[in-house]
């Protein structure tokens, strides 16, 4: 019987490169159309164990079926003298003994200025109908390591176009902030007016694990507006395996740092980031990776560094990645939350948003007094940073005391600073919400905001 080394198949143009495989030293080419091959040995689910061949970790797979049909997937793991490989889409009709080729090359995906104003999936395939996408350059999926002091300082504001944002948790052009709320509390409708009224070069928006129907409208709306020729979309719907859900957080990523590192101001929405933790567990707990905070596995937790640390002000300030990630509190669960927690020490702030608020027609839902933006200070003006700060605690005070007031149980003269909290907040709800449609500069938010104590 020939041993797993007979059975290698190499195929394609040659580059030699000596690699020592399963302790076997041989010569062999290395291109992207090398191509090892083995066997199935089991099935369960989307994960699939193959005889033992050599690849890394993130090489694509081809498992050809006894019936004619066939599944692609990526290896994820080795155990047992096996390759793991987690497929791409389900497929029951794979058996012990059905062939699995491996490509063993370069992790690179296809990027260029051809993908302006295109809705992709995880790897890269048109779903927008508008034909094939002809890239012109390659850029690596996992990223390239930037040293960190050779990233320039955020020294301009990000204008995103939100009176509330702009106003309490500014924005650096570079920044990285999350979005924190449970579900259904409006932070779809705050990534959309974000999209079309923040001032970037281009715009790549990552909806990696939400509904289909969400997908399709919001990419349509987002896509027809005036800022279609800037706008790259990312979109994995909920229903997809979890590796192509991680694989288009990552893929939304990289295009991002592409146009980075051509002098571009990018803005890098991804929505959301509990969705890709939650592929990443899903792999993980195939791989027999123990649980640990809440069901999640080691390796979610230094998913997210990993993802968020990509991004930021480029080398020697030549463009920047502003990024934006939704993160769903489990249960409105914002200070125990593992995922939350995680993302919020790594972010540079974070945009906290209230049901209570939502419920009280109040939009977009922001609790000014829970958010927080780490570069605020740097950023803006004395007198700004002395209205926003006024604000906080007006709202604060007022909000604190709201059951005393509305059961009548105040009487005005006991405390100067809720009697201007009482007396402002019809000013301070109107400055607070904004209509979906409407769009307010920097500039005109600090005109808004010292307005509202003259």
């Amino acid at each position: 019987m020939p041993s797993n080394n007979e059975k290698y198949q190499t195929h394609g143009q040659k580059s030699m490169l000596e690699r020592t495989f399963i302790g076997v030293k041989k010569r062999v080419s290395v291109t992207d159309n090398i191509e090892f091959s083995g066997t199935v040995v089991s099935f369960d689910g989307q994960v699939i164990e193959s005889s033992q061949f050599p690849a890394s970790i993130g090489s694509e797979c081809i498992i050809e079926s006894k019936f004619g049909a066939s599944s692609k997937g990526a290896i994820v793991g080795f155990r047992d003298n096996k390759n793991i490989i987690f497929q791409y889409e389900k497929s029951s009709e794979i058996l012990s003994g059905d062939k699995v080729t491996a490509s063993f090359g370069l992790k690179e995906i296809e990027v260029g200025p051809n993908l302006l104003g295109r809705v992709i999936d995880g790897l890269g395939h048109p779903l927008d109908g508008q034909g094939s996408i002809d890239a012109e350059e390659r850029y690596p999926v996992e990223g390239k390591v930037v040293n960190p002091f050779d990233r320039g300082e955020i020294t301009e504001v990000f204008d995103v176009g939100i009176k509330s944002i702009n106003a309490v948790t500014s924005i650096g052009r570079g920044q990285r902030m999350g979005i924190v709320a449970g579900s259904g509390v409006g932070k779809s409708v705050l990534l959309s007016m974000i999209t079309r009224c923040a001032e970037a070069d281009v715009i790549v928006v990552g909806l990696i694990g939400e509904r289909g129907r969400e997908l399709a409208s919001f990419s349509k709306e987002i896509t027809s507006s005036h800022s279609k020729h800037k706008v790259i979309i990312v979109a994995v719907p909920a229903d997809r395996s979890a590796l192509l859900r991680l694989q288009g957080a990552k893929r939304a990523t990289s295009i991002a740092e592409y146009f980075r590192d051509q002098g571009k101001n990018v803005l890098l929405i991804l929505d959301s980031l509990t969705r890709v933790a939650h592929a990443q567990r899903e792999i993980g707990l195939s791989l027999g990776e123990q649980p640990t905070a809440r069901g999640y596995p080691p390796s979610v937790i230094s998913l997210i560094p990993e993802l968020i640390e990509r991004t930021g002000a480029g080398i020697y300030s030549v463009g920047s990645i502003t990024s934006i990630y939704t993160i769903l509190a489990d249960g409105d669960d914002t200070v125990s939350d593992p995922i939350v927690d995680n993302a919020r020490a790594i972010l540079d702030g974070h945009i906290v948003l209230s049901r209570k608020l939502a419920q009280q027609g109040v939009y977009p839902a922001i609790d000014v007094g829970n958010s927080v933006s780490r570069l605020m200070d740097e950023l803006c003006s004395e007198k700004h940073l002395q209205n926003a700060r006024k604000l906080r605690k007006l709202v604060s005070i007022y909000q604190e005391n709201q059951d005393l007031l509305l059961m009548g149980g105040y009487v005005q003269g006991q405390d100067s600073d809720l009697d201007l909290a009482v007396q402002l907040w019809p000013k301070i709800v109107g400055f607070l919400q904004q209509n979906q449609a409407e769009n307010f500069s920097f500039v005109q938010t600090e005109r808004l905001l010292s307005t509202l104590f003259e």
